[in-house]
């Protein structure tokens, strides 16, 4: 059985901006948490006055590692939800894309 491992936040979040580079997908990080466990959270600005944000989870049949979709909808209101979301946990990283089309890459190898 092999271990679950865990890249450190900082170094996930600059292997995925890295990425986002590569792609032409604008990128930033608008909350900095904690840089080892600090989890994080990914929203999309769709430029037309809409959002997304995904979050990672896990999927109990599978027992793999998955980003969801947390909230959609009028970007206001997404980052509403993400400020809360940094009120309660003060190691939360938050890494804003803006994309019209909706490209984030996580479902793309070893960003899970």
């Amino acid at each position: 059985m092999a271990a679950d491992i865990r890249l450190k936040a900082d170094l996930w979040v600059s292997a995925y901006l890295n990425r986002l580079r590569l792609a032409d997908i604008p990128a930033y990080v608008t909350r900095k948490g904690d840089p080892t466990a600090g989890t994080v959270l990914v929203k999309v600005a769709l430029l037309d006055g809409t959002a997304r944000a995904f979050e990672r989870g896990y999927d109990m049949a599978s027992g793999a590692r998955v980003w969801r979709l947390m909230s959609e909808g009028p970007e206001r209101d997404v980052d509403a939800l993400l400020s809360r979301a940094g009120q309660r946990d003060p190691d939360l990283w938050v890494i804003e894309l803006e994309d019209k089309t909706g490209r984030t890459l996580l479902d793309e190898d070893g960003l899970t």
